[in-house]
């Protein structure tokens, strides 16, 4: 196999809201952290144990403005992007080195915004769904309307 491969596949849930930095002819680019979660059982112990990975995710551009419109700390999303790494001069001299995922495709799983219009509709059906008078219409139970 001649040709490599950069792709990486997250399903994880905001550890922030995603921080906007603009530049000079309007480019963009929104940061965030993603928290991707690992649970299993310690054999010895039997107790169950969840470990953390925090991934420094960066959209670019329209992406980031619809990251940042939509998405708030503990929403769950999935992305695709590729692995970077970039490093820079400190204030104070010493090179600073990071793992950036550059994020290429994007889908909301869960927005909190979604939850809270969630539990609404939910709380305001279950009052009006207080009739338990007999909805059937004198059809019998198995019989089809059509």
């Amino acid at each position: 196999m001649n040709g490599t491969l950069n792709k990486v596949m997250l399903i994880g849930h905001l550890g922030d809201n995603v921080k906007m930095h603009y530049f000079d002819g309007g480019n963009c680019i929104g940061r965030f952290q993603l928290a991707t979660n690992e649970v299993y059982v310690n054999k010895t112990t039997n107790e169950k144990i969840v470990s953390t990975e925090w991934h420094n995710l960066v959209v670019r551009n329209k992406a980031a403005e619809i990251c940042e419109k939509y998405l708030s700390k503990g929403d769950k999303i999935y992305v695709e992007g590729r692995i970077k790494s970039r490093q820079w001069q400190a204030e104070d001299g010493s090179t600073k080195h990071t793992m950036e995922i550059q994020v290429t495709e994007f889908t909301f799983l869960t927005t909190k915004k979604d939850t809270e219009s969630n539990k609404t509709l939910n709380s305001s059906e279950s009052t009006k769904n207080t009739n338990f008078d007999d909805q059937n219409n004198g059809l019998p139970i198995n019989d089809l309307p059509f």
